[in-house]
């Protein structure tokens, strides 16, 4: 069980970006986190990942644990060697080495099989196994970064806008592929602009605004919320799409700012 309990990240010694945050990953799961830019979902990943420090930020309250023990005291190599792995936005590929060259990096102590189970889910990959990475498309960029960090062989992945991006058609295969890396076993908490997509596969859902969890529901009553609907799909009370100048002045005020 991945758990994180009142945490509070500062940036700078000054800003306080996450504000007393609080959520459970259980294991096997996949566990969808929404929110707008700017809400702190980035922040709660690097927290996970012990990655804070190369952006000026430390944790000064809560605690993060996996299996009841700590994991925000240890430094990155020691939670990726304890099974949390991060697909961090933007890709972040090493442009200038081959497909095999970046999943190896990632996983530099991996076995064979690791590396196997990567070219089962990605056979482009294999395919594409001696190519220059930068010359790949941004769906096979995107897949590399995936395949990156499973090749630690992890039982937690975090994917931060694993959809961004990409055309319609591709996030429907970035979809297919965290279903099938959940079914093999690894547990997903899954950052994601595109509310549908990560919500129709996640078993529960947090939303986040401005630092803080706002709401946390069972993914299937997350999408049947008016509020949801409304302020993260688009649509309006009776399911009907909104215009882009209807979503971005709402009729009402979101009920948890209130």
């Amino acid at each position: 069980m991945l758990e994180v309990r009142n945490l509070e990240v500062v940036y700078d010694d000054v800003m306080l970006v996450l504000r007393g945050v609080s959520l459970t990953v259980p294991p096997g799961s996949i566990v969808a986190l929404l929110g707008a830019n700017g809400a702190g979902k980035t922040t709660l990943l690097r927290a996970l990942s012990g990655l804070l420090d190369v952006h000026d930020g430390e944790i000064t309250k809560g605690s993060v644990t996996l299996d009841g023990r700590p994991l925000h005291t240890l430094r990155p190599a020691q939670i990726v060697r304890r099974g949390v792995s991060q697909v961090m936005e933007g890709r972040r590929i090493l442009a200038e080495l081959t497909v095999e060259e970046n999943l190896k990096v990632g996983g530099h102590t991996a076995t064979e099989s690791h590396l196997d189970r990567v070219y089962g889910l990605f056979p482009v990959l294999k395919q594409r196994r001696r190519s220059v990475s930068g010359y790949l498309s941004g769906g096979e960029q995107q897949m590399l970064a995936v395949g990156r960090a499973l090749m630690a062989g992890p039982r937690y992945l975090l994917m931060d806008e694993p959809s961004l991006g990409l055309a319609p058609a591709l996030v429907g295969q970035i979809r297919d592929l965290i279903i099938e890396i959940n079914k093999q076993g690894t547990t997903v908490l899954l950052v994601e602009q595109n509310a549908t997509m990560a919500l129709s596969i996640a078993a529960h859902g947090y939303v986040m605004e401005t630092g803080k969890i706002v709401m946390d529901k069972p993914a299937a009553e997350l999408l049947a919320d008016e509020d949801i609907k409304e302020f993260y799909l688009g649509l309006g009370a009776e399911g009907a799409a909104k215009s882009f100048r209807d979503v971005k002045h709402y009729k009402r005020r979101k009920r948890w700012l209130s």
